[in-house]
């Protein structure tokens, strides 16, 4: 199989984003831009508009976060029963793939109870991600409980992976612990990644909660973290204003977060999976409308991914 320099990788994906949208709605894409966006950014989008949209503007893979009302992936029309094998043909026309599937499930939850109910919906994801040809679901570590201590959490977590080991092996999908919560420093990332040590186990780099709640630079969290990073979450925001207590998403590129920065480290690293779009839409309603936001990360990354060659 035919090699090419990071250069040429970037200079190809700048090329194959500038195709009229209509020419991309009717062919396949063998390839193009490596970006993808989470459906959580378009809570209002019915599937159709998801993918148009997607393929539109030079997406190749979607992050399914939800659709419309339902957040549990596993029960939504739109992948049981035949609609599954219709939700599949229609990615198949428009040469889109599903980069991963966003499950809740907490690895780290100590009450027995609700421990079983996360595993329970991980094992449930798996199954709906084979089904779907995606190679990963994404899981929490979670917050820390009343009396739980950093070392006993990352213990759980440790457990709840060798525990859903079994389940994901063999079937071609690999669970990733996404840098959230507590979570969001190569240290305490390090500490769960190691101590699984597992075929089935890896992590989404959400690069925004390791530079603004972990304070690292992205080179020194790729450096110790790089080998374990098979996924994105790439987003920008601001700190609070006068009169505002939490900071606020903002458009790509217009905020205070290293996006561009981690693209560079990305590529130079040789990282070869997607750069998703993580906008925050359903959490966040006052945000842009994904309409604003989609399309403008598109036109953004393909500087980006240019600029890195």
């Amino acid at each position: 199989m035919k090699t090419i320099s990071r250069r040429e990788f970037a200079r190809n994906a700048a090329a194959a984003a500038l195709v009229a949208p209509a020419f991309i709605q009717n062919m396949k894409r063998p390839a193009g831009m490596p970006i993808a966006f989470s459906t959580l950014g378009c809570p209002g989008w019915e599937w159709k508009k998801i993918l148009d949209q997607a393929s539109q503007h030079g997406y190749l893979a979607l992050e399914l976060r939800g659709i419309r009302n339902e957040m549990d992936l596993p029960k939504s029309p739109q992948f049981t029963g035949e609609k599954l094998k219709e939700s599949l043909k229609d990615l198949d026309a428009l040469g889109l793939r599903i980069s991963d599937l966003g499950a809740s499930a907490r690895l780290g939850e100590p009450d027995p109870g609700k421990r079983s109910a996360q595993l329970d919906e991980a094992r449930r994801f798996i199954d709906l991600a084979q089904r779907l040809k995606s190679p990963y679901v994404r899981i929490f570590g979670g917050k820390l409980q009343a009396g739980q201590t950093m070392e006993s959490a990352t213990g759980r977590i440790i457990d709840g992976f060798r525990a859903l080991h079994d389940h994901a092996k063999g079937s071609g999908v690999t669970l990733l612990i996404e840098s959230h919560d507590e979570f969001t420093t190569s240290q305490s990332l390090l500490g769960i990644l190691k101590g699984a040590s597992l075929s089935t186990a890896a992590l989404l780099w959400d690069a925004h909660h390791t530079a603004v709640a972990g304070n690292e630079k992205p080179a020194d969290t790729f450096r110790q973290l790089g080998k374990y990073v098979r996924h994105t979450h790439l987003k920008d925001s601001r700190a609070p204003r006068t009169g505002e207590t939490d900071r606020r998403y903002v458009l790509t590129g217009t905020g205070e977060v290293p996006v561009k920065e981690t693209v560079q480290v990305l590529i130079k690293g040789g990282y070869r999976g997607y750069f998703c779009f993580e906008w925050e839409k359903r959490w966040h309603p006052e945000i842009e409308e994904p309409e604003i936001a989609i399309p403008h990360y598109a036109r953004v990354m393909r500087e980006y991914l240019a600029e890195a060659g």
